[in-house]
């Protein structure tokens, strides 16, 4: 698990999981909350107060490409790329 980005309180993972969910994505965290979603903005799994879902819902559509070339890293390389978050 490589932590990528926080803001709001929000916590930004990566999982080195191969490609179970079947596409690119990261897991959202927020004080007991969790939610998979993927960089094209398709919520896999779990959820998020709603606040804190749109704001992780609005960080992913802006960072689609930045998750994407972090995924690919963490998984084919063993490498982490942090994603500058907002605050």
């Amino acid at each position: 698990m490589a932590l990528i980005s926080v803001f709001y309180g929000i916590l930004i993972y990566l999982y080195k999981e191969g490609n179970r969910h079947g596409k690119p994505h990261v897991h959202a965290m927020y004080n007991e909350y969790k939610m998979s979603i993927a960089a094209d903005g398709e919520i896999l799994a779990g959820e998020l107060p709603p606040k804190q879902q749109r704001i992780v819902e609005a960080w992913v559509s802006v960072h689609e490409t930045d998750i994407i070339a972090s995924w690919d890293a963490l998984n084919k390389f063993n490498e982490v790329i942090k994603i500058k978050g907002w605050e």
